[in-house]
């Protein structure tokens, strides 16, 4: 797995699967807040499938 998600993207994805979460936990969205495990997860690990499959990529090149 080549990382495809860079540094911005990767802060968003982080905050948004938390905010997520924690509105789910504390009952202010349903069950499908959970959801937020996907973009923190992908956040974390800097790959995203879609992003894979699509070719895109938000990491800075190397030279």
């Amino acid at each position: 797995m080549t990382k495809n998600v860079g540094g911005i993207d990767r802060t968003l994805r982080i905050t948004l699967g938390l905010a997520l979460i924690a509105a789910a936990a504390t009952g202010t969205v349903g069950l499908w807040g959970y959801v937020g495990v996907v973009p923190l997860l992908t956040g974390l690990v800097g790959w995203c499938p879609p992003y894979s499959m699509l070719g895109f990529n938000t990491c800075s090149m190397k030279k």
